[in-house]
């Protein structure tokens, strides 16, 4: 049977999530209007990996970790959608005059997603030894 994590575990999951998608969307404001802080303009890819691999590890824990089957894959689900939400986010960048598409940053960003979900899906169980009736000599 499947264990699912306390209420207010997942609930402190889900408002650090929206938190940060607050502070995501502050920052691509800033960046379109291109009043980045320096900070974040010196350390681009650095600045990359590290936002959208926090998103991706918050973002998976606060959906339970849950996967989607796509071409007989396993692939989890708010790591995909945030992606997907990155890839798009990238491409319209060449639109933008304050904005340049960048390879790089959205390979610093797909490995940030990469790496974040792997954090926070964890290692696999082990199966519970606990129902094992067998007499060890």
């Amino acid at each position: 049977m499947k264990k699912y994590p306390p209420i207010a575990s997942q609930s402190l999951w889900i408002l650090a999530t929206v938190g940060f998608v607050g502070i995501l969307f502050v920052i691509l404001f800033f960046a379109y209007n291109g009043n980045l802080p320096a900070i974040l303009t010196q350390n681009d890819k650095l600045a990359h990996f590290v936002l959208y691999g926090t998103g991706a590890f918050l973002g998976h824990r606060s959906c339970n970790r849950r996967h989607v089957r796509l071409i007989g894959y396993g692939l989890p689900l708010f790591p995909l959608l945030f992606a997907l939400f990155t890839l798009g986010e990238e491409l319209a960048q060449a639109f933008s005059p304050n904005r340049s598409l960048d390879a790089l940053d959205l390979i610093a960003s797909f490995i940030g997603i990469a790496i974040g979900s792997w954090l926070a899906q964890g290692k696999p169980k082990q199966p519970s030894k606990s129902g094992d009736n067998s007499i060890q000599k």
